[in-house]
């Protein structure tokens, strides 16, 4: 076969899922956004809403639709974006829940879907989505009188413990949010791992669950091993890979693998990245193309048929660090021309 293998362990997802349950004493929901975090959102959401979860967070109305087709009637969806024009039918059909994030969108939720529910999206400082304070205040006592069922805030920093904002954004948060009530929620992976000051009455993890930083006692969720399919003697001087970035200092051994830019392998990892052989690292030689990469396999004795990039030996924020970047991008950034296999129950 010549495309990679993605293996998703979704009992170890689901383990993440209680590990950062048993850390709050609340409702632990879950965020499933961009298609399970690039895993597969109906495997996903089928393991999770067996491990105990009954509300999930999408980021668009259309998401969540297709969630509701995934998960049936039971689960309560939130949708990050809220209310856009032209997502009542979606809304009503599905029964989602949008988080309203301004005037606008309380104003078309009231008027397309009076009797629905919302939660409401506050803006405690991150300056993203979410409403103002003061917004909110004109707001609040309309809202609160209709089926308001969450009010959220989300932290910037959550996964730097030291920065001043996330004491800021905590103390902002809970004085628009004083004698609410509705169920308040702050804390993503980040937030949980602050601590109990941060949970109020429910937290909605993404990445940890995924097996990403900051959760670093997290269970590793993905394993990518690629297919080598030629492997060659390099003399010295000479080059390997477009642009000749990478020469040859002495005799080397090169394997070429089916993989590149186009399969989410990031082009700026070339020269950085490093993939394994069981407990062994190879460095990439050379840049990434669109399907191929290049790798020294000199230090092993014999080269097997695929070389893992995501593993035991090496998690996701690891291949993020070689691409400059960060394991949420890796991980939904990983191609369709993997094949997918699953692991553990509901698999």
């Amino acid at each position: 076969m010549g495309t990679g293998t993605l293996q998703i362990d979704l009992d170890a997802l689901a383990a993440n899922w209680a590990a950062l349950d048993a850390k709050t004493g609340v409702e632990t929901a879950a965020v499933v956004k961009a298609d399970g975090y690039g895993l597969g959102v109906d495997r996903v959401t089928r393991r999770l809403a067996r491990a105990g979860v009954r509300r999930f967070f999408v980021a668009t109305a259309e998401e969540g639709a297709t969630l509701r087709l995934h998960l049936g009637q039971g689960p309560e969806i939130n949708v990050f974006s809220g209310h856009m024009a032209g997502d009542a039918t979606m809304l009503r059909d599905a029964r989602l829940v949008p988080m309203l994030n301004s005037p606008e969108q309380a104003a078309r939720h009231r008027a397309a879907l009076p009797e629905a529910p919302y939660g409401v999206q506050l803006d405690s400082g991150m300056n993203r989505l979410g409403m103002e304070p003061a917004d909110w205040a004109a707001l609040r006592a309309d809202l609160e009188a209709g089926p308001l069922t969450l009010a959220m805030s989300h932290l910037a920093c959550s996964d730097d413990p030291g920065h001043p904002q996330n004491a800021a954004q905590l103390a902002c948060f809970t004085e628009i949010t004083q004698g609410l009530r509705a169920p308040r929620c702050l804390a993503a992976t980040g937030g949980i791992l602050l601590g109990p000051d941060y949970h109020f009455d429910l937290c909605r993890p993404g990445i940890g669950l995924y097996g990403g930083l900051p959760f670093a006692a997290a269970q590793p969720v993905v394993r990518l091993s690629l297919p080598v399919i030629q492997v060659r003697e390099v003399a010295p001087g000479e080059s390997v890979g477009y642009g000749a970035t990478w020469v040859a200092e002495r005799p080397r051994k090169i394997a070429t693998v089916s993989a590149g830019y186009a399969d989410g392998l990031i082009r700026y990892m070339g020269g950085r990245a490093r993939l394994w052989a069981g407990e062994t690292a190879c460095p990439l030689a050379g840049r990434v193309s669109m399907d191929l990469l290049t790798v020294d396999v000199t230090d092993l004795a014999e080269v097997p048929d695929h070389l893992d990039i995501l593993g035991p030996s090496q998690a996701v924020d690891d291949v993020a660090e070689a691409a400059a970047t960060i394991g949420y991008e890796i991980l939904t950034s990983l191609g369709r021309r993997y094949a997918r296999h699953y692991l553990g129950d509901s698999a």
